[in-house]
């Protein structure tokens, strides 16, 4: 290993023959070559080498380097409090100093004689002096980490809530290096201890030997609820690959362990699954997201946002793994998604083909999902890739240029479930062809625009009344998390014309889907909306105009 971009070739190819080996020697092998790795980071960093390769998105993380990005409140809180998350603020590298006078004068005295009046405060210094007070453990602690704790401390001790701290410390933009060392959450060390590995002594299975929808039709997975402490530790395993990687993801930042199933569908793949906690749910759609190991490295991530019976899937291959069973662990993951929330329509959103995602059109991700089934819903792309198809059938070595695939990348995927279970054709339209659930969200901002004069309070105090009348209902006895899914709903609900002459079954009906939506979990929430064909109509239709 002379130089860095070897060293990140060694790398990748030791950290896909652990999860994808061809017997236990090769696995053997390649994890002794991993668990040393930060050595040789080392010796390298001693030798002078520029070790920048190292920080780009695909190849950061691995042991012995450091990450350093703007993650968020909430996840820079996380690992500040964790024993692997060494962190620090880097302020050498802020670029807006400015922005910290929102913040600090709230827990820096006199601060404000400065930041609100003069250019080139010396924000460090002030920070300096108010940190090494005697009263905050004084020279003994390192300054570099103590800065950063000191700040989060304050923070919390704000009197507002959690997202309102978390958006004023966002809005700073501070910049926090983590020291990965020997960090379990490395990209080379994060393990799994799994069932027994599954070996590849033939080729791996590739997309064409997938039967997609045979897999989703098929009978359900051996499916165990994980206790909360086992859902915890495995979304900390889930948080922190995933910022080793400069991401974040909604799903594991807010997830709730309590919510947590894993799934083991065989060749060496465990599904770990989880819902987020109740303050943290989206008003309509229910948050699922799952992390994917192979052989015990974690190899993919997955995001589902459910309404009714669709569900907008995001799925992600971490780059190592691109060349694996993708296809087929993709099926499994969707499969596990049916089992749980009753989904049986599947969207892909635009970006994830290559709406402002150059990685995507690069990558060809559109025939990704094309050959598995799925469908454009707009009538203009879907003849602009039926004349694609012909040309790669006619001319050997065809490939898609960038212009079509981005023209390709203007609409949603939508592959169906076939509602016959004999069939394994998809209907050719959809009562979910245009829907967007934004939509639902953009006509009630029209209506506090035409009736509210923009005031989003009266919009909501109307709503409520209104709902609870034409349902024959009162919160008043309600918990929080149910009076802030009732909110959430009301809005929705009236703008449905002629919701009071639903019957009373029907009411009672909407009245329980609202009070799942605060429940343990959201997949209850789910299938008692999916029953309830009148809700389902009106939801589809405000979504589709």
């Amino acid at each position: 290993m002379p130089d860095a971009q070897s060293g990140v070739r060694l790398h990748e190819a030791a950290l896909f023959l652990a999860a994808y080996p061809h017997d236990a020697r090769v696995k053997a092998n390649a994890e002794a070559l991993l668990s040393g790795f930060d050595a040789r980071i080392r010796r390298l960093e001693e030798k002078g080498e520029d070790l920048s390769c190292l920080d780009a998105l695909e190849t950061g993380g691995v042991a012995g380097t450091t990450v350093a990005t703007e993650f968020t409140y909430d996840i820079i809180r996380w690992l500040a409090r964790h024993p692997a998350g060494r962190v620090k603020a880097s302020w050498e590298v802020h670029e807006q100093p400015d922005r910290l006078a929102a913040a600090w004068p709230r827990f820096v005295p006199l601060l404000e004689e400065e930041a609100l009046a003069d250019a080139g405060v010396p924000y460090q210094e002030w920070l300096a002096a108010a940190l090494l007070h005697r009263g905050y453990g004084g020279q003994a602690r390192r300054r570099d980490r103590g800065e950063l704790e000191w700040l989060l401390t304050r923070f919390e001790r704000l009197a507002m809530t959690d997202t309102e701290k978390a958006e004023i410390f966002n809005a700073m933009g501070v910049v926090t290096s983590w020291d990965l060392g020997r960090s379990r959450f490395s990209r080379t060390l994060l393990r799994r201890r799994g069932p027994s590995p599954f070996f590849h002594r033939g080729p791996l299975l590739s997309r064409r030997d997938v039967d997609f929808g045979g897999i989703l039709s098929g009978p359900p997975l051996p499916v165990r609820r994980l206790t909360r402490q086992d859902g915890e530790r495995m979304l900390d395993m889930a948080r922190g690959t995933t910022a080793a990687r400069y991401r974040e993801f909604y799903g594991f930042t807010y997830g709730d362990g309590e919510t947590a199933y894993a799934a083991r569908p065989g060749r060496g793949v465990e599904i770990f699954f989880f819902g987020v906690g109740q303050k943290r749910r989206l008003p309509l759609r229910a948050t699922y997201s799952a992390i994917i190991f192979k052989n015990g490295v974690a190899v993919s991530y997955f995001e589902g946002l459910a309404l009714l019976e669709r569900m907008e899937a995001g799925f992600n291959v971490y780059y190592t793994f691109r060349e694996g069973e993708s296809a087929w662990i993709y099926s499994q993951v969707l499969r596990l998604c049916r089992q749980v929330g009753g989904v049986s329509s599947f969207s892909i959103d635009p970006y994830q083909i290559g709406r402002e995602n150059e990685e995507a059109i690069a990558s060809g991700a559109f025939w990704f999902y094309r050959k598995l089934g799925f469908r454009p819903t707009d009538p203009r792309v879907a003849a602009l890739v039926a004349r694609e198809e012909r040309r790669i059938a006619e001319k050997p070595g065809y490939r898609t240029s960038a212009a079509a695939l981005k023209r390709i990348a203007t609409c949603n995927l939508l592959f169906e479930c076939p509602s016959n279970p004999k069939s394994k054709l998809q209907d050719p339209k959809s009562a979910w062809d245009r829907f967007h659930v934004r939509k639902i969200g953009l006509a009630v901002n029209r209506r506090m625009a035409r009736e509210f004069e923009g005031d989003a309070e009266r919009i909501r105090r109307a709503s409520e009344k209104s709902v609870e009348r034409k349902l024959e209902m009162r919160v008043v006895r309600w918990g929080e998390a149910e009076r802030k899914a009732f909110t959430d709903f009301a809005l929705v609900l009236d703008l449905i014309p002629d919701l009071s002459g639903w019957s009373r079954a029907e009411k009672k009906a909407v009245i329980e889907v609202i009070r799942a939506k605060a429940g343990r979990g959201e997949a209850r929430y789910l299938r008692l909306s999916q029953r309830h064909a009148r809700l389902r109509a009106a939801l589809i239709r405000l979504g589709s105009r």
